[in-house]
């Protein structure tokens, strides 16, 4: 299973906004990432969160560009999570191996072209509209089928624009115009993921809706439960997580692996 481990160098990222602005900080924290388990270092620009307002091209590189260079020239394998063509661009020449945007090519027409004429893989998530509406876009009758379906169209439509079948990763978008019911729903029937497409990367860490769990949810108890759910995806033998602790989350995979090998 491949551990993405998140690295958000933003201000305002829901959960660690500001944290890691400073080159320094966000290099000691990829370093540490790694350390714990992170197979693959996924590095943001552009808050995601709800309510989020976008931010220029010019501002996202000059957030990510440092970064991202440091890290592919030390060897370190990088996503860059961006949902803009020219950010990608700047990205992959500096050698990133996954280019991850969370609108699943809808957000800029440009992206899908784009990499359709390189060699990076594409994370391609389930998406409904910009940070700022998206919650009033969580309207389904079936949340799994209708899911699947408008991903199948992402699917067919970056096939069309030349991107090998093999080099696409679907994500469902936990969060992203859905309701926490939402997200259960889906995380039940990953397995059907699966059959559309068996690369599926899960993306629950720190989300809201995992406050369900807990009466008192603080950072700690969210990631707890990330790791919770990053031990049943391995279970289904999910391609990839994507959590802010990897540590955590290499611990129960590495304590499923332990029970594999022991009964096999």
């Amino acid at each position: 299973m491949e551990i993405f481990g998140i690295l958000n160098v933003t201000p305002d990222s829901f959960s660690d906004g500001g944290r890691f602005l400073n080159i320094d900080a966000a290099l000691q924290h990829a370093e540490e990432l790694v350390k714990a388990g992170a197979t693959v270092i996924d590095v943001g620009g552009e808050s995601t969160r709800p309510g989020a307002l976008p931010i220029t091209v010019e501002e996202e590189i000059l957030r990510v560009k440092d970064v991202v260079q440091a890290l592919t020239s030390s060897g370190i394998k990088v996503s860059l999570d961006t949902s803009k063509a020219k950010v990608a661009e700047m990205g992959l020449g500096l050698g990133v191996h996954y280019v991850n945007d969370v609108t699943g090519g809808l957000g800029d027409s440009a992206m899908l072209p784009l990499l359709a004429s390189t060699n990076s893989d594409v994370i391609l998530m389930h998406w409904r509209g910009p940070s700022n509406v998206m919650d009033s876009l969580a309207n389904y009758d079936d949340v799994v089928k209708e899911v699947m379906l408008e991903l199948q169209a992402r699917l067919e439509a970056a096939e069309n624009a030349g991107i090998s079948r093999e080099k696409i990763i679907i994500d469902p978008g936990f969060g992203f115009s859905k309701n926490p019911e939402h997200n259960w729903q889906i995380l039940s029937q990953i397995d059907t993921f699966e059959e559309l497409h068996p690369r599926v990367l899960v993306g629950v860490s720190r989300k809201r809706f995992l406050k369900d769990i807990s009466n008192e949810p603080d950072e700690t108890t969210a990631d707890l439960v990330t790791a919770a759910i990053s031990g049943f995806c391995y279970l289904w033998n999910v391609w990839g997580v994507r959590v802010h602790n990897v540590e955590m989350t290499k611990q129960v995979v590495e304590t499923f692996e332990r029970i594999d090998k022991a009964t096999s």
